[in-house]
């Protein structure tokens, strides 16, 4: 399609964004800070709130008995007898953990006020370590619960033990990947208001909250109110996300009971320190996997065991983490059998959520890392053992053996285009060569399928099937919008996912433009959400990678209704059959006779000024809302199966590093990737979402990393610690491309580009680091990797 220049940018760039924190949005608005927990893992024995309470100019201080009094505990996606409310009532579980709210005139009293609240801890051992809080021994999180395993379940697909018995070679190893997070520009920024209505308390809540909106139920559920009493406003600018910001939902519980307390509206802002060390991260996962390998490198069965270690609480919308990318599991590849157990541990850590490609970055280091072992094993190249193993291009639509149902691809071209692109076999012969001289030349290669469009049905899984309640099943990958048409023409269009920089008014413009034969200056798309006006559903939400196959299907759903309108109107204007008429270039116009036509303008004019003049039968009515509701996203089957995407599309990456023999720095030298997200619906944007998503992958493949010390403190709390990529470290050569298989699912075909290279990136990198150091014995087999770990790893091997 073509590209046409971001709308966003020019108020970002003069800043003119509209963030919250610039915003003023209820009047009379009272300050709030958090007192947080020093402790990892403590009981609480007492709080006294009298001396803030009494400090000039604080209106309310609350505690764990006022969270008690007025909060229920927040629904859980499952069962575990593991309670969470928005602060710690009995116990606190991690540092940071808030515990009393302190609410004044200004910041700068309510941070005063803060350092008055008197808690009285009962300090208790702690466990940070995912294997450890396995242990029968381990310190016990929730008292309720018999052990620190929050969730455990166990899938079988096929005939794994018959594959592996007849195996030529059982390939298996364990990894373990990092926790960590999005660092975005703004961090949680919450206004909240407790009304006491005649029909019951409501709470009005502007919050920089990116979605998904299954998380209204569950605030309003802790809330004790209707969801229709539980009015979110997001403003337009949100300062980034990249799933982070589906955390925010117990800070607007914390504050609306604040405001209750206080009578006011309240406002709170998290700083930085605040953010790492409480707000939500990615989880940290351990992983074994296995592979039933023939003689020619055919993968025929795996076994994977996931290991996620989500903090403190099973927080919703986790378990999401693992089983996100359940229908994907086998990545690209023709395996037709699996088992998949799949666990959830708390620990004194903070709680996990959702994070840029989360699932996805977990589950590709596994098995693309296994990939690289079972060629190692075979003695096959690695793009050729992973090229045997895909799933070829007739074969789509492909089944998984979990119930993921691939739409459309072409794999081993888009690898090939990918080696081609990197020169792989020169860059062979170039590390055969560097290996004479001693030096460390890595080759790194990943290819991953990359889900979209989420059904939010898998959730179910984490469920035993015996437990389901009957035909009252989750699912659905459901998008709204809303497109009206004003007396002169202009077309507006309201979108239901409140977007986190990736250009959605850009492209929504451009898409109802096209489609409706207007220049895009007649289009004017908003991006606000308002739960109490803005069309939206539970799976809404700019997370997954929806709004590319499933907000634009529902745009182009309400544009047909528009169009077929316009065109009536036209009729009457023209004297012609509607069904001769067509939208182009500002006009209503007659197919066959161009020059016969009517604007666009005076036929949506002839709708508002003179409706009588319609044909009978024929509503005067410009103002469409649309949902897209595919029928492929359904509830898991009884037999566990389930498609947990609309979408499946498609990343190759070659990667070509170096490492300084005395420096042990690692040094990308040279990235090709290829990406096949369906349709290009703007080729800026994707390269941007491409670009903007490799930075991140950097970042978790090579730099960041949340690390806590074994008594729980985080030791990476600030910018000093935790190391972002920055400009320097992210400018290196790239050659990215991209293949087109349009998805028959979607209206234009296109599916999620933004998440894609967040999966298959740290992995590449892993590869290649392995690749570098295999003369060495270095078996990689956990992130970051920079050149602590890699002196680390020499020394072990060395014996030192």
């Amino acid at each position: 399609m073509t590209t046409s220049a971001r709308i966003e940018d020019a108020a970002l760039l003069t800043g003119q964004g509209r963030f919250l924190d610039d915003l003023d949005p209820l009047p009379g608005t009272l300050v709030a800070t958090v007192v947080r927990s020093p402790h990892a893992h403590a009981r609480i024995r007492g709080v006294s709130l009298e001396r803030a309470r009494r400090h000039p100019g604080v209106a309310a201080v609350i505690g764990p008995e006022e969270i008690l009094a007025t909060l229920k505990p927040f629904p859980l996606s499952v069962s575990a007898p593991t309670p969470y409310y928005a602060t710690g009532t009995d116990k606190v579980r991690f540092v940071g953990e808030p515990v009393a709210v302190v609410v004044a005139s200004d910041r700068y009293t309510a941070e005063d006020a803060a350092e008055l609240v008197d808690i009285d801890y009962e300090p208790l051992q702690a466990v940070v370590r995912t294997d450890a809080a396995m242990e029968p021994t381990a310190p016990r999180l929730h008292d309720q619960a018999q052990s620190n395993v929050a969730t455990d379940r166990t899938f079988d697909f096929g005939d794994v033990e018959g594959a592996f018995a007849a195996a030529s070679h059982v390939v298996t190893s364990s990894y373990s990947f990092p926790r960590y997070s999005s660092t975005p520009m703004e961090c949680y920024s919450v206004v909240a208001d407790w009304r006491d209505g005649r029909e019951g308390p409501e709470v009005v809540a502007h919050a920089n909250f990116h979605g998904p909106f299954s998380m209204a139920p569950v605030l309003a559920g802790a809330l004790g109110i209707p969801t229709s009493s539980l009015r979110l406003i997001v403003p337009g600018d949100i300062g980034g996300s990249f799933g982070i910001k589906s955390a925010i939902y117990p800070y607007i519980a914390l504050m609306a009971v604040a405001s209750k307390y206080a009578g006011r509206p309240v406002r709170w802002t998290e700083d930085r320190l605040e953010h790492l060390l409480a707000s939500s991260s990615g989880s940290d996962r351990l992983m074994t996997l296995e592979a039933a390998v023939d003689d020619e490198g055919l993968v025929s069965a795996l076994r994977v065991d996931l290991i996620d270690n989500v903090g403190a609480y099973l927080r919703p919308p986790e378990p999401s983490t693992l089983y996100r990318c359940f229908g994907n599991i086998t990545g690209a590849y023709t395996i037709d059998n699996v088992t998949i157990r799949a666990r959830g541990v708390v620990t004194n850590k903070a709680p996990t959520g959702l994070n840029r490609g989360f699932g996805g970055q977990q589950l590709y280091f596994g098995l693309e890392r296994l990939m690289d072992k079972v060629a190692s094993t075979c003695g096959i190249d690695p793009a050729e053992l992973r090229s045997r193993n895909m799933v070829p291009a007739d074969a789509f639509p492909y089944a998984t053996p979990s119930g993921g149902i691939y739409d459309s691809g072409d794999y081993h071209a888009a690898l090939q285009l990918a080696l081609k692109n990197a020169d792989y076999e020169a860059l062979r012969a170039e590390q055969r060569l560097a290996r004479e001289r001693g030096e460390w030349m890595g080759i790194g290669v990943a290819t991953i399928v990359d889900p979209s469009a989420t059904n939010i049905g898998y959730v179910g899984l984490a469920t035993p099937v015996q437990d389901r309640t009957a035909k009252r099943g989750k699912s659905g990958s459901t998008e709204h919008v809303r497109v009206s048409v004003d007396l002169q023409g202009v077309v507006s269009v309201l979108l239901g996912t409140v977007p986190q920089g990736q250009g959605h008014a850009t492209v929504a413009r451009d898409i109802v433009a096209r489609h409706l034969g207007l220049s895009v200056e007649q289009v004017r798309p908003r991006v606000e959400m308002d739960t109490a006006t803005t069309p939206w559903t539970i799976s809404s939400g700019s997370y997954s990678s929806r709004f590319a196959p499933l907000l634009t299907s529902a745009l182009l759903e309400a544009c047909d209704r528009i169009a077929e309108t316009i065109k009536i109107a036209g009729s009457v204007l023209l004297e012609a059959d509607p069904a001769s008429l067509e939208l182009a270039d500002g006009k209503v116009r007659v197919i066959d006779e161009p020059d016969r036509a009517v604007a666009f303008r005076h036929a949506a004019g002839l709708v508002h000024w003179d409706p009588g003049s319609l044909p009978e039968g024929v509503s005067a009515r410009l103002y469409e809302e649309a949902a897209f509701t595919p029928p492929q996203a359904k509830a898991p089957s009884r037999t566990d199966q389930v498609n947990s995407s609309l979408c499946y599309g498609f990343v190759a990456d070659v990667v070509v590093v170096r490492i300084d023999k005395e420096t042990l720095s690692v040094n990308i030298e040279k990235l090709s990737t290829v990406h096949d997200s369906g349709t290009i619906l703007n080729q800026t944007l994707v390269v941007g979402q491409v670009h903007g998503a490799i930075v991140q992958a950097m970042g978790g493949a090579m730099f960041e990393e949340m690390t806590y010390s074994d008594s729980g403190q985080p030791t990476a709390g600030t910018f000093m610690d935790y190391l972002c990529p920055t400009s320097a470290e992210s400018c290196f050569p790239l050659v990215s491309d991209h293949l087109e298989t349009p998805s028959p699912l979607t209206r234009l075909g296109a599916k999620g580009c933004g998440e894609g290279s967040s999966m298959s990136l740290p992995v590449a990198i892993a590869n290649a680091v392995a690749d570098a150091l295999e003369p060495e014995g270095i078996e990689i087999t956990s992130l970051p990797l920079h050149g602590n770990v890699l002196h680390q790893l020499l020394n072990t091997r060395e014996g030192k």
